[in-house]
């Protein structure tokens, strides 16, 4: 199995009630991506509750049978539209993918 983690810092925004609809917005997009592409076997999205400034925002935690199915996952239509959504609002990323 292989382990795809990716952190994601959001700009700043006015309010704190802007960046919660923001962060809501990106965590339904993540999480509906599970109905909508077979390769991904587990998907797990979290929300900082401290929200420092060093930190970051997201943490997305999916899981994939296989290399070829996370490389299969990178390219599938809709996870390139929830790419879109976040790379309206990321300013950093972390990525880290690993066997398990």
């Amino acid at each position: 199995m292989i382990n795809h983690v990716v952190l994601f810092k959001l700009k700043e925004y006015d309010s704190e009630e802007k960046k919660a609809g923001v962060l809501s917005e990106i965590k339904e997009a993540l999480l509906g991506l599970k109905e909508k592409i077979a390769e991904l076997k587990y998907i797990e999205v979290g929300t900082n509750y401290q929200l420092a400034a060093k930190s970051f925002d997201i943490c997305l935690i999916t899981h994939f049978e296989s290399i070829a199915d996370l490389e299969t996952y990178a390219v599938h239509p809709d996870h390139l539209k929830v790419v879109e959504i976040v790379r309206r609002h990321a300013i950093d990323r972390a990525v880290v993918d690993f066997e398990f």
